[in-house]
């Protein structure tokens, strides 16, 4: 059961609450760098460690990433919406 007090959240609701997330390949992102870690658990995502995360979810910039556990255990607490990839790309 997710608590209030879990030492993941720290302060990330002003910035994600009710975010529009797309769950993609790290590989796809937009951006040129070369990891990122997610916004609750600082999980790497990174095409080129053989243990870091390869996909999850993210903002539609790429700035912000989140691994599917994390996504799985506060999408209730922060309403996250999942979008539409193919919806995004076609904008």
């Amino acid at each position: 059961m997710l608590e209030l007090n879990d030492w993941r959240l720290q302060g990330q609701e002003r910035y994600l609450k009710g975010a529009v997330l797309f769950y993609k390949s790290y590989a796809d992102r937009k951006t040129e760098t070369d990891h990122d870690h997610c916004e609750f658990c600082w999980a790497k995502f990174c095409e080129t460690i053989p243990d870091a995360l390869k996909a999850g979810y993210t903002t539609s910039d790429d700035y912000r990433w989140i691994c599917t556990e994390c996504f799985e255990d506060f999408k209730g607490m922060f309403k996250f919406e999942v979008g539409d990839l193919h919806n995004e790309e076609g904008a």
